[in-house]
This record gives structure tokens, sequence and C-alpha cells, in this order.
């Protein structure tokens, strides 16, 4: 447990500093996933995967940008 809350510790001293990188990681998710959409690979262009995640990254980046 005393490992997990220096893991947070550390996390959000360096999300503090870096506001934009989450959301940006979800930007760059997001159009990875719309070029992997021209190019069908499988499973991953059907379940628009990397749309998913890019979503859930820029959320949370913004509320975390919002918070600290």
């Amino acid at each position: 447990m005393n490992s997990l809350s220096r893991f947070v510790d550390r996390l959000s001293g360096f999300l503090a500093h870096r506001k934009g990188l989450l959301p940006m990681v979800g930007l760059v998710l997001i159009i990875t996933n719309f070029v992997f959409r021209l190019f069908p690979l499988g499973w991953i262009t059907s379940t628009d995967l990397f749309l998913h995640i890019g979503l859930v990254f820029a959320i949370l980046g913004f509320m975390l940008a919002w918070a600290l």
C-alpha cells in the first residue's frame, strides 16, 4: 500500500508540470485510430480500440488538469 501511495504521489507531481500531456496522448490515439480505419487491420479497426482509449485519456487528462 505504501508503494502505491508513493507511485501516485510521483505521478501527480509529474503530471502537475505537464498538464497537457494526457489530452495530447488521447488526441494522438484518436488520430491513430483514424489512420488505422483507412487500412483494415482486423479487430482493432472494427472495435475502434484506439478511439475509445484515446477518449478516456483525453477526458482524464482534462479532469486532472483542472484539479492540479
